[in-house]
């Protein structure tokens, strides 16, 4: 079946965002998965005159999913007559091959087939103009269509991720593509910048900054950089969280002494409390419905995870392995939690299925922080700690691909993962 499909240049043009990072994020990769499909993939044709060389861009997003084992297929010259029997003599399933052409107006034409070395047949096919500067966005969304064809599964490699870097007193909030490249600068401060979290249209990221001398929550814009107050209540306001719909965000607020959570409008103002407890609830998070919110109370003792309505209520307490488990995030399908427990003095990161009550621990560090689903559900980001320096780490739900992201200079740390992009 033909896709012809055009690249949305506008939501994602976060080039807008003034002021690029100057440290890359370098990848390590570890691990594969239980099945690994082979693929063969090949230079596509002309792609020389491109300032990204596609084929490797597909080919190193589809290593490190852990999912594929990459065949490299040289150059096909013509890519509408193929022997595909040659690429299954050597073990490859399927075969991805494309073109590139440069427009009149400096755009370039991507065009990919994927094909079925098995069945002898076409799987998918995708033609894209893009831009001089979203050709490497280009490379993704061919990986994406790549994984979904072949593991049934929407892949995640066109969606972005924000974190914040720490040099000494400097502070910066930053947004890169989900494998660390094409980073840019969102804020810069010489206050500390905490806990990211993206609009569901992925237009948006709402952070706590202490700019103020104190912890006010702020919602911006990342392309007109246009900023909103949420939250600038007496005490301390923390960790917002974003509805699947993108009307509310729950934070944590101090303001009636011990922290309870509260909802806002994500536009501003319609602030209301929604727990009330004698302990402290934090770390608000909505449910893949927006019905309910799981967050962190001590109110049983010690820190635990809780599950309560949206509007408040009675709570339910959704952990209870281990005396110290916090920082709840909800998968997009509603059906896994991710969390990070402390276990003999190690803080490590964990995965519980929330219908049978299985959890699996996914991390041999001992200082990790702030997990954050992929929108597939099948990869966990988060912070880290080895050898004193904080880093970022992806993990797949089962445990098996691993990933650490680090940059030369400084701390990384308090990831988030965006959202698909339309």
């Amino acid at each position: 079946m033909r896709t012809m499909k055009k690249l949305n240049f506008v939501i994602l043009a976060t080039g807008l965002i003034a002021g690029a990072a100057n440290a890359q994020l370098r990848v390590e990769i570890s691990g594969v998965g239980s099945n690994q499909i082979p693929v063969a993939v090949a230079a596509f044709v002309d792609e020389g005159q491109s300032p990204t060389k596609i084929s490797q861009v597909i080919k190193t997003d589809l290593e490190r999913s852990g999912a594929f084992k990459v065949i490299d297929a040289g150059t096909v010259s013509d890519i509408n007559n193929i022997d595909l029997s040659s690429y299954k003599g050597r073990g490859a399933d399927a075969l991805v091959v494309g073109t590139v052409q440069k427009g009149a107006n400096g755009a370039f034409d991507v065009r990919y087939k994927l094909m079925s070395t098995v069945q002898n047949s076409k799987l998918s096919q995708l033609d894209q103009q893009a831009p001089a500067q979203f050709t490497r966005l280009a490379g993704h969304k061919i990986a994406d269509d790549v994984y979904e064809k072949l593991t049934g599964v929407r892949g995640i490699f066109a969606t972005r991720i924000a974190y914040v870097t720490q040099q000494g007193r400097s502070y910066r909030l930053e947004v890169a593509d989900s494998d660390g490249d094409n980073i840019q600068l969102a804020l810069s401060s010489n206050e500390p910048i905490i806990s990211p979290s993206w609009s569901p249209d992925g237009t948006k990221v709402a952070y706590v900054s202490f700019e103020q001398k104190k912890p006010v929550i702020y919602v911006q814009n990342l392309i007109t950089r246009q900023r909103t107050v949420i939250a600038n209540e007496k005490g301390s306001n923390s960790a917002p969280a974003w509805s699947p719909d993108g009307s509310r965000i729950a934070v944590a607020l101090s303001k009636t002494g011990n922290t309870q959570i509260f909802v806002a409008n994500s536009s501003g103002g319609g602030l209301r409390r929604v727990s009330n407890s004698s302990g402290i609830d934090t770390e608000p998070q909505f449910s893949a419905d927006g019905q309910s919110i799981y967050f962190t109370s001590d109110r049983s003792g010690n820190p635990q995870i809780y599950k309560m309505s949206a509007n408040g209520g009675d709570a339910q307490r959704v952990t209870f392995k281990g005396g110290y488990n916090i920082s709840p995030r909800v998968s997009s399908d509603g059906k896994s939690l991710a969390y990070i427990s402390q276990r003999g003095g190690a803080f490590q990161l964990y995965v519980l299925d929330l219908a049978s009550g299985q959890e699996l621990r996914l991390s041999d560090n001992t200082n990790d922080q702030a997990p954050s689903f992929a929108p597939n559900g099948k990869y966990i980001l988060y912070s880290t700690e080895s050898g004193g320096r904080k880093a970022l780490a992806v993990v797949s739900v089962d445990g098996r691909v691993k990933q650490r992201l680090t940059i030369q200079a400084g701390a990384i740390k308090e990831p988030t993962w965006g959202p698909f992009m339309k």
